[in-house]
């Protein structure tokens, strides 16, 4: 059973109907929650945003709305920058105006990849991509403009009501029999549900800053898909190790941008191992199944 917040808060999350933003409203039932999708909320214009914040009066804002599309972003770098530096700037300075807290939801993508341990949360940023420039721009939008944030970087989402990694290597594995997957890519994948679950407890803290929040420990695309095959009962599915070079991506990621959970964990908020979120998906995905639910939208 969900425990009930020490004090109700007035919420409004961007972003309401994107996979982060479902969870976030179910993570947040016992506040009195407000998740405009994009086309009810456009955070790139700035009156907009501020008429819709000012009229609700929230206590905090969660700016879950993104273009999380990296392949897209490195197409059209100023769009990105226009949603996810120029719209987080717009939230921010409403909050601002309103008297409201912010979360803001960034990426690990906002490193270079070339550290050998986990990132820390006081670690210079230095992206290498539009997508990672573009969020950077966001953080750097929401501190300039109010004190009262919380930044919180994160990793490899995916999650219920989104046709993300696990249900695309799946349906992969189906129609191809093998797979190749990277090993050179490493991050934390993380479960929508645990992390919203995250940012419900940092909410009821006063403690203003950048966070760290995914899944425990790391792997790489590779064994990410391994996992995943494991777990659906296709583990005799062969899948081909390769690298980002030998894959001939064209698209610049960061080789290793998994991130440390300090701050949060001063707090007593820390999330559980990456497979034991990966194991419940699946748990869930075939309960829902079972019960006829309706199959994942696609991307939002």
């Amino acid at each position: 059973m969900r425990a009930r917040p020490e004090r109700s808060q007035r919420i409004l999350i961007t972003g309401g109907r994107g996979q982060l933003g479902r969870a976030l409203q179910d993570a947040l039932a016992g506040h009195e929650p407000l998740a405009p999708g994009h086309r009810d909320l456009d955070i790139t214009d700035a009156a907009t945003v501020d008429g819709a914040i000012a009229a609700f009066g929230p206590d905090t804002v969660i700016h879950a709305a993104a273009w999380t599309d990296t392949r897209g972003c490195e197409a059209e770098p100023e769009r990105a920058l226009a949603v996810n530096g120029g719209g987080a700037g717009n939230v921010a300075r409403a909050c601002a105006s309103a008297g409201a807290a912010m979360v803001y939801i960034s990426s690990n993508e906002v490193f270079d990849g070339t550290n050998s341990d986990p990132y820390r949360e006081d670690a210079e940023p230095n992206p290498v991509n539009h997508y990672g420039r573009s969020k950077l721009a966001g953080e750097r939008e929401v501190q300039s403009a109010l004190d009262r944030h919380y930044i919180v970087r994160t990793a490899w989402l995916y999650g219920p009501g989104r046709l993300s990694f696990p249900e695309k290597i799946v349906q992969a594995a189906r129609e191809q029999g093998r797979l190749r997957l990277v090993t050179d890519e490493v991050a934390s994948p993380t479960w929508t549900v645990d992390l919203a679950a995250a940012v419900a407890r940092l909410i009821e803290h006063p403690a203003w800053g950048v966070y760290h929040l995914t899944n425990a420990g790391y792997c790489s695309r590779y064994d990410w898909a391994v996992e995943i095959l494991r777990l659906a009962g296709l583990a005799d599915v062969p899948v081909e190790p390769t690298t980002l070079a030998e894959f001939g991506g064209t698209l610049p990621k960061p080789p290793f941008s998994a991130l440390a959970n300090v701050n949060a964990a001063r707090l007593g908020i820390q999330l559980r191992p990456w497979q034991e979120a990966l194991a419940d998906h699946f748990r869930q995905a075939r309960k829902e199944a079972g019960a006829g639910a309706a199959p994942p939208e696609g991307n939002r």
